[in-house]
């Protein structure tokens, strides 16, 4: 079940070495607005505010008004869940990073060098003007990093998130193509029981944010609910004065797919009312 986790500069070709893993490995490449309208439709915004809000397009106000804390953790449920159906390329959102953890899936940084990109964008664009073709490229890649660094808290040029990092300048399509098949072909990049279980807890405590986010918003981050996730069984934490919430959480939780047990270590701290002074 191999999956690749690909990040790309602008103009760098990137989309072409992608098309050519797709038809050697037999991929489906997981373009951007799918991505984008299903988180749309788990935070109920729109496919166009989330687009501008993940390409670094949004307004100031867009940008103050959303919380990111809610938008991070519905970009990560979507990107594992599309990791967990398998055979899948998915680009960008920061799916390098957080499938890097997984020990088959193959995370890839497709780079050149600006004197590159800039040639590569004015032959796409027909371009004259070199000025206004790294002019945009910067743009670009400030708009994305500067989305990583407020939802995950990353730099995306980090080579530490990659399996693997091609300059297209220097390596041929093709080669690059042919790299990144030999390395999830390779015996390490293999899917295991284990590796398929790190997927499997990753998702889980994916969606087990995300239903505690939705049904209990400020609630949750008020008493430090949070989850431990390992082999399908949850393990909750936190702080509250309320008994009822924490029988609440539970039986959320338990509803949720793929959960298997559920076990509250959620702290009742009792509220003692302050009487009269002794004399």
């Amino acid at each position: 079940m191999t999956v690749i986790a690909m990040t790309r500069e602008m103009a760098t070709r990137g989309s072409e070495v992608a098309a050519g893993l797709a038809e050697q490995l037999g991929l489906t490449i997981i373009h951007h607005e799918l991505v984008e309208h299903d988180i749309a439709k788990r935070t109920g915004m729109a496919g166009s505010e989330v687009h501008r809000l993940l390409e670094g397009e949004a307004s100031l106000l867009a940008r103050w008004t959303t919380d990111r804390r809610r938008l991070s953790r519905y970009t990560a449920q979507e990107i594992l869940e599309l990791a967990a159906k398998g055979n899948a390329l998915i680009r960008g959102w920061g799916a390098p990073y957080l499938l890097r953890s997984v020990q088959h899936v193959v995370c890839v940084r497709i780079c050149a060098p600006m004197a590159f990109r800039e040639k590569v964008l004015m032959d796409r664009l027909e371009l004259r003007d070199a000025n206004l073709a790294r002019r945009e490229i910067e743009r670009n890649d400030a708009a994305h990093n500067g989305t990583m660094q407020k939802l995950f808290g990353i730099d995306w040029a980090d080579p530490a998130l990659y399996s693997i990092v091609l300059n297209t300048a220097r390596v041929p399509i093709r080669d690059c193509v042919d790299h990144i098949v030999r390395l999830s072909e390779s015996p390490a990049f293999q899917e295991t029981a284990q590796s398929r279980g790190e997927l499997a807890d990753q998702l889980l405590l994916a969606r087990v944010r995300s239903v505690m986010d939705k049904r209990f918003g400020a609630t949750s981050r008020q008493h430090g609910f949070d989850a431990h996730v390992e082999g399908g069984k949850v393990t909750l934490t936190g702080a509250t004065t309320d008994e009822k919430l924490i029988v609440e959480v539970v039986r959320l939780l338990q509803g949720i797919e793929g959960v298997e047990r559920v076990e509250s270590k959620i702290s009742h701290i009792a509220f003692a009312p302050h009487g009269p002074s002794d004399p």
